[in-house]
């Protein structure tokens, strides 16, 4: 039997993998109550940083542990200051040796060989600093290497660059580099990238193009696709607003993502930035943006497009030729914060002209003929203009999407899509088709067909306040065409007297 492996049974390797547990759990605890004991000894020393690499090395994620470390390297540094401020003195072993050689050097014969005497180097305190950054920096990429999606690593090595005016960022871009060839998918790195380049001040087209690349190799990758939808806004703006990027750039990239789409119709990652694609943009700097209004001697309420936390900060004026009004005390009637309500006394003349200012917009009010009060009504857009350039390539993509449910009649992606795209074509044309898509998906994708119920009773209530203004009863009355206890857009309905749900019932909405 000589020279045979003993193969464990299970039992006994159980037994092994209970005892190393144990005494791992052991190790941990007396090292971790030596660090207690010395922090709370203000010992911020070697020692303590030594007890931390060998918890840190197998468990990257103690939040506690790196706090510690970051309490060192402070700690470190200041002393380094502290050192470089006051002049260091020759030793006095150091003196008396060298005026004894210098002594010695007058006696000395010809045939004496001259013994010169070079004094080592010390290290300066900034070379001392960037050790301590450098083994920071160091001990990251060993625990990254145990787990590369490590949160407390990635923010610990930002917090070191970040206290090195001389940090390396080239050689951080080529780490990135080296972590997205283990995993190009590694959502962390991608943010650690982001950081980086603009640090580096990396050209955002030098950005796209790694970024293209990544894509070639795997389609199958949100974080790409999400850091090219922060790179294109940049170098190809849209100058309306009303699209992600320009409608050339835009077109190229949708036909790049209907390639990665169709390669793999279940994988999710390329329908999500189609579907960025075909939405309006994003609009963080933009200011308030008034839904409706209206106004009565007494109050006024103000229904905003999206949510406005901070309206207190906006100015609102109501003007009529030389007078002026700034409602003052909003207050939020919903919980998303699209609908504030003030109560003012103001004397309103149905006679005179009014405008209302928001954040710099000027609206021009209209008399409510119910009550003479005044109010302000612009409907939700469905869909922005495109050119016919990119209206031909939307039909082209649509027409694809549905031969492709010809051969998967239930591919949910490919069902969301089409009825995207359809919006994006024309919402009013293709409405009840893609409320068609939907119903079909809330069979198709069970799990979610309460986001799907959600989805078609928005886009039918966006249609009925579309054509709202053209009806014969506006703004009186507006007939919701769905029953739901929670209506959308409700913010919208302000400037209405009744808003009735069907014939038989009807209530008002609370002014």
């Amino acid at each position: 039997m000589h020279g045979r492996v003993k193969v464990r049974t299970t039992e006994e390797e159980r037994e092994r993998k209970k005892k190393e547990q144990v005494l791992r759990m052991r190790a941990y605890r007396v090292a971790m109550t030596r660090i207690q004991k010395k922090r709370n000894a203000g010992e911020l020393d070697d020692e303590l940083l030594g007890l931390t690499v060998q918890i840190l090395q197998r468990n990257p994620d103690i939040s506690t542990l790196w706090n510690i470390r970051r309490e060192c390297v402070l700690h470190k540094i200041v002393q380094l200051e502290k050192a470089a401020e006051i002049p260091v003195a020759p030793a006095a072993d150091e003196s008396a040796a060298l005026e004894g050689e210098g002594e010695a050097g007058g006696d000395k014969g010809d045939g004496d060989k001259e013994v010169v005497v070079v004094a080592e180097e010390k290290p300066t305190a900034a070379e001392l600093l960037q050790g301590i950054y450098a083994t920071e920096l160091g001990l990251t990429e060993q625990c990254l290497m145990v787990n590369p999606k490590s949160y407390n690593s990635w923010h610990h090595r930002c917090w070191t660059l970040e206290q090195n005016p001389q940090a390396d960022w080239q050689r951080e871009l080529q780490l990135c580099n080296k972590y997205l060839k283990y995993d190009e998918r590694n959502f962390h790195t991608w943010d650690y990238r982001r950081y980086v380049s603009a640090k580096a001040a990396v050209p955002a087209e030098k950005e796209l193009d790694f970024c293209t690349d990544k894509i070639k190799v795997n389609f199958s990758n949100y974080s790409s696709w999400h850091h090219r939808s922060l790179l294109l806004p940049l170098l190809y703006p849209n100058e309306r607003h009303d699209r992600p990027m320009s409608e050339h750039k835009l077109k190229q990239e949708l036909e790049m993502v209907l390639t990665a789409a169709f390669t793999d119709p279940n994988d999710s990652s390329a329908w999500f930035y189609q579907r960025w694609l075909l939405g309006g943009g994003v609009h963080l700097d933009e200011p308030a943006t008034v839904a409706a209004f209206r106004c009565w001697p007494h109050k006024a309420q103000l229904g905003l497009k999206k949510p406005c936390p901070e309206l207190a900060k906006i100015k609102i004026q109501l003007i009529s030729g030389e007078q002026k009004w700034q409602p003052e005390s909003w207050i939020p009637v919903n919980q998303e914060k699209t609908l504030w309500e003030c109560t003012h006394s103001i004397d309103i003349d149905s006679s005179q002209a009014y405008e209302l200012e928001v954040g710099g917009q000027r609206l021009k009010l209209a008399v409510h003929p119910t009550d003479k009060s005044i109010f302000y009504f612009v409907p939700p857009v469905a869909a922005s203009s495109c050119s016919e350039e990119l209206l031909t390539e939307l039909q082209s993509q649509l027409q694809s999407c549905l031969d492709l449910l010809e051969y998967e009649p239930d591919s949910k992606w490919t069902l969301l899509t089409s009825a995207l795209l359809m919006r994006a074509i024309d919402a009013t044309t293709y409405h009840d088709q893609s409320l068609a898509h939907l119903a079909k998906l809330e069979q198709v994708d069970a799990l979610r067909s309460g986001y799907y119920k959600d989805l078609a009773q928005r886009w039918t209530v966006e249609l009925a306040l579309a054509k709202w203004p053209q009806a014969a009863q506006f703004p009186q009355l507006f007939e919701i065409p769905i029953k739901s206890p929670k209506i959308p857009y409700n913010q919208y309905l302000i400037v209405a007297d009744t808003v009735a749900q069907d014939e038989e019932s009807s209530r008002s909405v609370e002014l």
